[in-house]
Parts: C-alpha cells; structure tokens; sequence
C-alpha cells in the first residue's frame, strides 16, 4: 500500500519556502513591507508557483527566525499568515505547514488550512505545540535549537555537535510521543544554521545519515542560501543558489528525507541526481 504520510518514504519531499516577513535573511520583505502592510495576493501567487515548480509542503512563516531576530508578537505573526494560509489551501491539495514556534499561531493557521507545524525550537519555546499538533491531527517537524533566535549565533559550542544535537533531538520526540503524536506525524530537523558555527554545519551534514538512524525518523534539512555557504564560497545571499545545490546534494546522499529550499525547481533537480547516487550506492553495499 501506498505510504500516505507527507513525509512518505518513497520520495525526498521538496518544502518550499514562504516568507511572511519584513526581515527574513534571504527573502525578507518581499510580501510584507518595512510598514508591515502585507501584499496577500502577490504571497498566494508565490505559493502557487511554488507548486507548479514541484514543492511537495508549502511553509509559510511570519516571523524571521534569522540570527539576532526578536520575538514578534502572537497577533501580528498570526495576521501575516492566516489568510494566506487559508488561500493557499483552498487553492491546491499540496499540504500546508505553518513556520512558528507558538501554539496559538498553530492553532490559528490549523483552522484556515495548515496540515504540518514546523517548530525550529523543537517544543522548547512553547511545550504546547506537541498537544496541539496531537489534538488536531497535524505533522509537527522538531527543529534543533538552543536559546532564541536573537542570540543563537552569540558563541554557539559543542564538545560533540552530532551527539549532542541527536540527544536533544531524542529528547523533543520523547515529549511529542508523550503528547500522543505518533511516529507517522513527526520529522526531525537538525537545525543548520541555528545556533551552530559553519563546521557545526557541516558535521551534521556530511555524518546526517547517522542521526538518522540514531533517531529512526525522517529528517528534513534546511541548507537553503544560508551564511555558512557564504562563508565558504564568498558568494552574497542571492547568489548562493549553487552552494545550495551542492550542500543539499550531500544531504539527501546521506539520507535527508526532506529538503526546505528557496528555489524548488533547482531543488527537484538535486534530488534526481543525488537520490540516484544514494541507491546506486545502497544497491553495491548490498552485493556478496
């Protein structure tokens, strides 16, 4: 029978991004100006190419959760995405994930449509989100990261960032299991880019495969245009499409089951030729 989870076995599911805000590090202001009037209808119409692209998930965010952003309140952050949220429902059966880390704007975007809440605290912000997701019957994606997003990247260590992150990992899927939410509904996400240094980055990414099977859930990655390929490349944020590529390649030849990208088509791309590499791979381990 045909895997019917959003995050299905049988395919890396393509998450493209939408950002709802003024600030956002690579796409920030382009529906929601500095005035915070929000352009609804270009925002819709994003989203929906978005699919026609090949998104899988559309996450839709309303507040940045770039480094050194501060908390924007429960009010406007459910003001700049419930009405898209509940457009972009109506307008396509492509699943619908609202970005935040507070229980009241999941609940908020679960009644105009939303079907996955992606939370980068991983539950530690707001315990609430794994009833919730339990109660309506969502997906809920638990991100890694430590303190708050306006002060991740303040000396961010580690004395072992893979099992560190795997413990931390463990221990958010052990309150969403406690919540009532089943196996089927969760997906974990190491979280690159919060609170981590660019080698922190790149360890997960190049041993992802074994926090995979540490953890025994699908996992999504979030590479997509982020400082630590600047840094590597000297490439500004809108030119970081390429790095991207590269470092969601790796990811998905180590086992990502999910990529949250940017720029789906050249996502989709990815995905054939590094899933191709990663079977053809499985398939010579396998020989006598």
């Amino acid at each position: 029978m045909r895997d019917q989870r959003l995050f299905p076995g049988h395919r890396v599911t393509l998450v493209g991004i939408l950002n709802l805000t003024p600030d956002s590090f690579s796409d920030g202001g382009r529906f929601v100006g500095q005035d915070g009037a929000l352009d609804a209808t270009a925002a819709v119409a994003a989203g929906r190419a978005l699919v026609r692209d090949g998104a899988h998930v559309l996450d839709v965010g309303g507040e940045s959760t770039r480094p050194g952003a501060e908390t924007l309140s429960t009010a406007e952050e459910i003001r700049r995405t419930a009405a898209v949220i509940e457009a972009l429902a109506k307008a396509s059966d492509v699943p619908v994930s609202i970005d935040t880390r507070k229980a009241e704007v999941a609940e908020a975007a679960l009644d105009a449509g939303a079907r996955v809440v992606n939370d980068v605290s991983g539950l530690r912000h707001d315990p609430a989100l794994a009833e919730l997701a339990a109660r309506r019957g969502a997906t809920l994606v638990l991100g890694h990261l430590r303190g708050e997003p306006a002060s991740m990247q303040a000396a961010p260590h580690f004395d072992d960032v893979l099992a560190e992150v795997t413990a931390e990992l463990a221990d958010s899927v052990a309150r969403a299991r406690q919540a009532g939410l089943p196996d089927e509904r969760l997906v974990v996400d190491p979280g690159i880019g919060f609170g981590k240094t660019g080698q922190h980055n790149l360890t997960l990414l190049s041993r992802l495969g074994e926090l995979r099977r540490a953890l025994g859930l699908p996992v999504l990655v979030g590479t997509s245009r982020k400082s630590f390929l600047g840094r590597l490349t000297g490439d500004p944020v809108t030119e970081r499409g390429i790095a991207t590529q590269a470092a969601d390649a790796v990811a998905v030849f180590q086992g990502a089951d999910a990529l949250r990208v940017h720029d789906v088509a050249a996502a989709a791309r990815t995905v054939a030729v590094a899933q191709a590499l990663r079977d053809a791979h499985a398939a010579g381990e396998g020989r006598p």
